[in-house]
């Protein structure tokens, strides 16, 4: 089993992909309603893209909040990306990424369900439960190094 390509989106075919893939899983799957899946942080964000020989497979989005801080959100795979280390590479290019940017800490909010998977990337999970588009998440962190 081969690991997708991780890539920064640089060009607007990438940016379509991501969009069509967040739409996909988030707006489709888990029925997140359109108006609030996109919002103003999608114009100023980094987005990365997986790639599985030639075709886009999943995506995340690092937000630069300011005080060495970023916000990693947004991850989507699709089902064909799945059970193939997709999101741990997306994970770990995001905080490669942040690291460029000169971040020393990466937050997001990770839904319920998905607390083993960033606890085993080393995130720390915080605070209490809170509703985000109807689902269950909880707020999690991890100081790059």
């Amino acid at each position: 089993m081969h690991k997708p390509q991780i890539r920064r989106v640089r060009d607007e075919r990438d940016r379509a992909a991501v969009f069509v893939i967040r739409g996909a899983v988030f707006v489709a799957e888990q029925r997140v309603p359109i108006a609030e899946e996109w919002d103003e942080r999608d114009t100023t964000a980094e987005f990365l893209l997986a790639v599985d020989e030639g075709v886009p497979v999943g995506t995340v989005r690092l937000v630069d909040q300011g005080e060495g801080v970023g916000l990693l959100g947004r991850m989507a795979v699709l089902p064909e990306g799945r059970g193939k280390g997709t999101g741990a590479a997306l994970v770990r290019a995001a905080e490669e990424t942040a690291r460029e940017l000169g971040l020393k800490k990466v937050e997001l909010h990770a839904q319920t369900h998905a607390l083993g998977f960033y606890e085993r990337l080393g995130y720390l999970a915080h605070g209490e439960e809170f509703l985000d588009a109807g689902i269950p998440h909880r707020h999690m962190e991890h100081e790059l190094t």
